[in-house]
Order: structure tokens, then C-alpha cells, then sequence
């Protein structure tokens, strides 16, 4: 066993174990790599980072407590929270939660059971921030995840109560408004808000550098509530890059104001929107970026406003753009039959009986934890890909389109 590395201390285990070390310095001491036990434990501990086994060991017994105060929240336990946070104060700064920021943030999100917070977590969470748990843990994390869903506003209203900020971003991440852009939730949206939230949160040096009405649109789920979270922002004087209003009011299923774009402009329905760079979903890296008003419909699982653009000439087989590397020219059917938990079921079903084609071969993003991969592939082989392994269901998509006679 080396006690060297020039590459600096080797990392411990996600969850160490102290015996598993303990036979390490054992497994030293016989390979004759130490003088005495003691001076085994000293070089495992060196190998790992520390400077003595006791500070090794000490870390290594806090990860324990950890485990024990997860459970003791995910129970809703408050006397057993209460007893080890005392016990240790440091624990209000454990690596627990989402990004590890910390016990608070696994509090606020209530994921754990998966229920709004009730008395005991509300009086928990309280409890934690007056004893010693920091309200902007990770930027403001507890408020990030409390803001996902709105079952979790009395959350929201306590953290906020404590000082949390409507304004902060997480780990300089994101703004906090993204989250419920993210998960599609008009609510916190809507609470955020009117509690000073500004929508026109843009920064150019963030990963994420748009405003929320440009996150809100270009977030990965798919939600019939996306429209009321677009009103919601655009009421609040949100502003977004996106300057296609006829694509806009499609989104947010304003099928009266889309009639009227069509009547000014008969060409609308044949028209490729190069600047759509939103539209990602299932894993895939597929976006608008040169589709048409149908592809947005397909996308967005829009079967009204698919019938609306059928009705005004659109071409059930149009192809978006291809690129100057020959990717692209995806018809509207792939981009509903690669979504989540079938959502783009009935879109597929109505494409086809609408005549889609379902042997087209084209080459397309694929998967986006692989960027620049590229497949080829018909619409049946885009399905059997996404939305990927970590989201498998029934596959009633695939199962249609084989019964139809769709090849791969």
C-alpha cells in the first residue's frame, strides 16, 4: 500500500468506514510499511488528507451523526433532530441535502417523506435557523428548493420570515425564481414575485444568463401550466429574448392571438424559426432552432394549436433546417415521441393520422450528457433513445409506432 502521491491526499469514500481503515493501517503494519499500529494509522490518515488519525477518525464518526440526523428528518423525528444538533453543533453544517448545502436545505425541500410541510417540519425548520442552521446556506438553498413546488409555500413564508432572500442566487448558480421556472410551478412563481423577485434577473456571466420568462420557456419539462407561469411573469413586467410572437403565444396556448398572426401572415406556417434555441427534453439535445410553429406544437404536446396550423396549410412532414454538418431536418413526430413518460403520446397519435412519416432517416443531437454526439436514426429510433435509461416507463410511444408499421 503507497503512503505517497505526488497527485495529492487520495479522497475517502462518499460514506467511509472506520473499520475499512482501521484494516488498512493493519494491512500497512503487516506489509511492513509502518514501525507500530499507531504509526500505520498516522500514514493512512496522511494518505488521506489529515494530519493525525484522531482528526481522521473524528470525520470519519461524523458522517454517522449525519446519517442519523437524515433519518431523524426524513421521519419528521423533531426530539431526535433537536438532541443531535445539540449535542453537536456542527452538524447544522453537514454536507446534507441538495449540493450539500447543508440539514436546513434538506429540511425546506420536503422531499423526504414527499408531502407539504406540516407543523412538525415547519416547527423544525425554526428550530434549526434560531439554534444555529444559516438561512442562505449554499445561496440561499433552502429557498431554492422549498420554491419548487407550491404545495411548499409555507416554507417559503417562514425562510423569508428569517431573512431568506427572493433575490439570492444559489451557490451564484441561478436566481431563485428559476426554480419554479424549472419544475413549471405558477405558484412559487407568482409568491416569489410578489414578494420582490425580479423577473429581469439576466447576467451574461452566468451559466444561465437570461431572465426568468427565458428560463421559464426553455426549461426541460413539459406542463400545461407553462402558459400561466408565462402570463404570470409577462404580467410582472417580464421581459425574454425571444423576439417570435407568434412562438410565444403558441407557448402560452393563446390559440386567439396565434388565429390572428395566421390571418396577418399566411406564411407563418411555412416559416423556419432559426433563433429558437430552447426545447430540449428527455435527455436529448434536440432543440426548435429551425423548426416551424407545428415543430413548437409537437414539442410543447399542443394538439389544438397542431390542428390550428394543419388547418392553415401546415405541412405535417415539414423538416426543420439542416445544418452545415448535416444534422437536422427532423419532422414534427420526432419531437413528440421522445418525451418524458409518454407525454407526446396523443401529439404522435394525431401526426400520424394525420399522415407523418414515419421512415424518414435523419441525424440529430444525441444525448446530453454526450455533447456533440450525433445519431441517425427514423422517429421510432429517436423514441427507443429517449427519454433514456434513467426515465424508461411503458414505452407506449415505441409500442404505437411499431404497430404502425415504423421502422427503425
Amino acid at each position: 500500500m503507497s503512503t505517497h502521491s505526488e497527485d495529492g491526499p487520495r479522497p475517502l469514500p462518499e460514506r467511509p468506514n472506520l473499520r475499512h481503515l482501521k484494516d488498512q493501517a493493519k494491512d500497512l503494519l503487516k506489509a511492513g510499511g509502518a514501525d507500530s499500529l499507531a504509526d500505520a494509522q498516522f500514514k493512512v490518515a496522511r494518505i488521506y488528507g489529515f494530519p493525525s488519525w484522531p482528526k481522521l477518525k473524528a470525520h470519519v464518526d461524523s458522517f454517522e451523526e449525519i446519517g442519523q440526523l437524515k433519518l431523524a428528518i426524513d421521519g419528521n423525528d423533531f426530539e431526535q433532530v433537536k438532541s443531535l444538533m445539540t449535542r453537536n453543533s456542527e452538524l447544522h453544517r453537514a454536507p446534507l441535502g441538495y449540493g450539500k448545502n447543508g440539514p436546513l436545505t434538506w429540511v425546506a425541500e420536503c422531499r423526504v417523506p414527499w408531502e407539504a410541510p406540516g407543523p412538525r417540519r415547519l416547527a423544525m425548520a425554526e428550530w434549526m435557523i434560531r439554534n444555529g442552521s444559516d438561512v442562505h446556506q449554499g445561496g440561499d438553498g433552502p429557498l431554492m428548493r422549498a420554491a419548487l413546488f407550491g404545495r411548499r409555500i409555507p416554507m417559503m413564508e417562514l425562510l423569508l420570515a428569517h431573512g431568506a432572500d427572493v433575490n439570492a442566487e444559489w451557490n451564484g448558480y441561478f436566481p431563485i425564481i428559476f426554480a419554479p421556472c424549472e419544475t413549471v410551478a405558477p405558484k412559487p412563481i407568482k409568491w416569489l414575485l410578489e414578494h420582490g423577485a425580479n423577473p429581469n434577473c439576466a447576467r451574461a456571466e452566468r451559466k444561465y444568463p437570461g431572465t426568468a420568462l427565458d428560463y421559464v420557456i426553455g426549461t426541460y419539462g413539459r406542463s400545461a401550466q407553462l402558459g400561466e407561469c408565462m402570463d404570470i411573469l409577462i404580467e410582472a413586467g417580464g421581459v425574454t429574448k425571444y423576439d417570435a410572437p407568434p412562438v410565444l403565444d403558441l407557448l402560452r396556448s393563446r390559440l386567439d392571438l396565434l388565429t390572428k398572426h395566421l390571418d396577418a401572415d399566411g406564411t407563418l406556417v411555412d416559416r423556419r424559426f432559426l433563433e429558437l434555441d430552447f426545447g430540449t427534453t428527455g435527455a436529448r439535445q434536440l432543440t426548435l432552432r429551425g423548426a416551424t410553429l407545428l415543430h413548437v406544437a409537437a414539442e410543447y404536446g399542443n394538439v389544438e394549436a397542431a390542428k390550428l396550423l394543419l388547418e392553415r396549410g401546415a405541412d405535417v412532414n415539414a423538416r426543420a433546417v439542416v445544418d452545415e454538418a448535416g444534422i437536422g431536418g427532423q419532422t414534427p413526430i420526432f419531437h413528440a415521441v421522445t418525451q418524458f413518460f409518454d407525454g407526446g403520446l396523443p401529439m404522435a397519435q394525431f401526426l400520424v393520422e394525420r399522415g407523418a412519416d414515419l421512415m424518414l432517416r435523419v441525424k440529430l443531437p444525441g444525448y446530453y450528457q454526450r455533447p456533440g454526439e450525433v445519431v441517425e436514426c427514423t422517429p421510432l429510433g429517436y423514441a427507443e433513445r429517449f427519454p433514456g435509461d434513467e426515465h424508461k416507463n411503458e414505452h407506449k410511444t415505441v409500442a404505437f409506432l411499431r404497430e404502425r408499421g415504423a421502422e427503425e
